[in-house]
């Protein structure tokens, strides 16, 4: 198992697709997709904060 604060070779490898995939997007498109990452970042750490609350 990994540390928290480093990435799986299955993490890193996905990481690398996505780094391609993003090289060919125009600014807007690179904006919107950073906001919308942000956004599910968000959203999960309100599930953890939630579950951590109320474990059942």
């Amino acid at each position: 198992m990994t540390a928290p604060g480093n990435l799986s070779l299955e993490q890193q490898f996905k990481l690398q697709v996505l780094r391609e995939q993003v090289k060919d997007l125009s600014l807007e498109e690179a904006q919107d997709y950073l906001l919308e990452v942000l956004r599910q970042s968000m959203v999960k750490d309100n599930l953890m904060r939630h579950w951590m609350k109320n474990p059942e």
